[in-house]
């Protein structure tokens, strides 16, 4: 399964690529979370590999590219499910910035999962859709997302 989801913000690249790259403000946009936690490398380098905690799961994360604005990929896996996402990051004027990522679920384990992605593969395009938006909401009227670039 695969889809891609976008949104414009109205920020800079630069602040858009900052607050993505800034795992201290998911707990911002992003329900359920609770901690990432670097396993080993370094911190947005390739091949770093970070545990993300939510309320309701946890997930590896293992970057595979990371050339912000042009692109990001990192492998998620979890016990249910292996998936990639793809974050490319467009400045479309001096300070709106479109934010574009494409997942794709390459493994589901299980026949509940299987169920759930076979019959409703739409939850999977909202659940990104909806931290696209709260992304986009946090940026927009939070001060606290600057890292002093214009």
């Amino acid at each position: 399964m695969k889809f891609t989801c976008s949104i414009d913000i109205n920020a800079n690249i630069d602040k858009v690529q900052f607050v993505f790259l800034d795992a201290s403000k998911l707990q911002y946009y992003q329900d359920g979370f609770r901690s990432k936690t670097l396993i080993s490398g370094t911190e947005g380098s390739i091949g770093a590999k970070s545990q993300i905690v939510y309320e309701k799961l946890e997930l590896m994360e293992t970057i595979l590219t990371n050339n912000l604005p042009g692109e990001f990929l990192a492998l998620y896996e979890h016990k249910h499910m292996t998936n990639t996402m793809r974050v490319e990051l467009i400045s479309i004027a001096k300070d709106r910035t479109q934010y574009v990522t494409e997942i794709e679920y390459t493994k589901f384990n299980g026949f509940v999962i299987k169920v759930i992605a076979k019959l409703f593969p739409s939850m999977f395009k909202k659940q990104v859709q909806k931290w696209l938006e709260q992304f986009k909401n946090y940026i927009e009227n939070n001060d606290d997302t600057s890292n002093n670039t214009k």
